[in-house]
C-alpha cells in the first residue's frame, strides 16, 4: 500500500517567485480533497478564471473519489469489494490495467489484492489491527493478481473475500486525471500536486520545476518540518514518493510500516527508507515507488536499471545506520543534494 501521507516539499508556494522570472502570470490554487491537500500552479489562461478552474478541479476530484476512494463507503471500489453486481467505470478499468502491467514487470511486488492484509494490519479506514500468525495462510490465499480479472466490464474474483486496494496508485492517478483536464484546456505550463504526488508540464518562464525530496526521518511527520534532502529539477514528468517514515505504528518496540509485502504478508522490513520515482504518468510513478519500497535496495536498483522508461532517487540505511543514496544516471544532472 502506498504512503498516501508522504509529501514532497515543492518550491512554488509562498516563495514561488524565486523559482523563475515573472514574464508570465502563474496562479496557485489549493484546497483539500479526500484526506489530502492539493496544490496547483499554472500559467494563467484566458479560457477560465482561477475560481472557476478550482471549482472544476474539485468537481473532477469528487467524481474520482466516488470511483476509487477506499474511505467512501459508497464508492464504486467499495461496492465491488462488497461483491455488489456493478460494472467498473473508466477510472477503475484504466487503473486495473496499469496495476496488472506493473505487477507483471515487478514479479508481483505490487499487488492490488493486498486488501485483506492491509485490513488485518490496521492500515485501512477502520485502523484496527487484527493480524495473528494463525491467520497468515488464509490471508495469503486471498492475495495474488491471478485471482482477479476484468471481464465484460466487471471485476471477477476467484474468492468473494478478495479485497482490492488501489491506494498504491490512486493518488498518482488522481494527479493524472487533473493534468488531463489542464491539457484539455490548452494550459501548457503547470504543476499539479495532490498529497505529495505530482505531475509537471512545460516550465515556469523557461525554468524547470524544482521539487524537494524530504529527509526520511521518523520524526518528520509534517511537510517542510526538517531540512530537505535534495532538490530535483523536472519538466514533463510525474514524481511520486513512497516511504516508511510518515505512516507506521510501533507496537511492543517494533515498527510496522504501512507498505505490505504481498509475498510474505508482512509489513516491509528492509533497508529502504524512501523512493522517489519518475515516470511519464503519475499513476505509474506511484506504483513504481511502491515496488521499489518492497524490494531490497539492490533489487530495486536492478529493477529501475532494467526499465529505462523510469528513474528513481532512493534513500536507504547503510550498514552502520547512515543514509545511503542511489539515483538513476539520467537524474544526476538534475539533482542538487543539500
Amino acid at each position: 500500500m502506498k504512503n498516501v501521507l508522504l509529501v514532497l516539499f515543492i518550491c512554488l508556494f509562498s516563495n514561488i517567485s524565486s523559482c523563475g522570472n515573472t514574464d508570465a502570470e502563474f496562479i496557485n490554487i489549493r484546497g483539500f480533497i479526500f484526506g489530502s491537500a492539493y496544490n496547483i500552479v499554472y500559467e494563467s489562461s484566458k479560457k477560465i478564471t482561477p475560481d472557476a478552474l478550482k471549482q472544476e478541479v474539485e468537481k473532477v476530484l469528487r467524481e474520482f473519489e466516488k470511483s476509487l476512494s477506499s474511505y467512501d463507503t459508497s464508492s464504486l471500489i467499495n461496492r465491488i469489494n462488497r461483491n455488489e453486481d456493478v460494472k467498473v467505470d473508466a477510472y477503475i478499468e484504466e487503473i486495473f490495467e496499469k496495476a496488472v502491467m506493473i505487477s507483471e514487470m515487478s514479479g508481483g511486488a505490487l499487488d492490488i489484492t493486498v486488501g485483506p492484509l492491509i485490513r488485518a494490519w490496521g492500515f485501512d479506514a477502520e485502523r484496527q489491527k487484527s493480524f495473528s500468525e494463525n491467520q497468515l495462510d488464509s490471508l495469503l490465499n486471498l492475495v495474488g493478481m491471478d485471482k482477479v480479472k476484468l471481464m465484460d466490464g466487471k471485476i471477477i474474483k476467484s474468492n468473494p473475500n478478495i479485497i482490492l486496494d488501489f491506494n498504491a496508485m490512486a493518488k498518482g492517478f488522481s494527479v493524472d486525471v487533473v493534468a488531463r483536464y489542464f491539457d484539455k484546456l490548452g494550459i501548457n505550463n503547470y504543476l499539479v500536486e495532490i498529497g505529495g504526488e505530482l505531475r509537471t508540464k512545460g516550465t515556469r518562464n523557461g525554468n524547470l520545476w524544482r521539487i524537494g525530496i524530504d529527509m526520511p526521518d521518523d520524526s518528520n511527520f509534517t511537510q517542510g518540518q526538517l531540512p530537505l534532502h535534495a532538490v530535483v529539477r523536472v519538466t514533463n514528468k510525474s514524481v511520486a514518493t513512497s516511504g516508511d517514515y510518515r505512516r507506521f505504528y510501533v507496537e511492543d518496540g517494533v515498527k510496522y510500516s504501512h507498505t505490505i509485502d504481498p509475498k510474505t504478508g508482512y509489513p516491509i522490513r528492509n533497508r529502504m527508507l524512501s523512493v522517489t520515482a519518475f515516470a511519464d504518468e503519475c499513476a505509474i510513478a506511484d506504483g513504481i515507488a511502491t515496488v521499489c519500497m518492497v524490494l531490497e535496495p539492490d533489487k530495486a536498483q536492478e529493477f529501475i536499471n532494467s526499465h529505462p522508461e523510469f528513474s528513481a532517487y532512493m534513500i536507504y540505511s547503510g550498514i552502520n545506520g547512515e543514509y545511503e543514496i542511489w539515483m538513476s544516471e539520467s537524474l544526476k544532472q538534475y539533482v542538487e543534494e543539500l
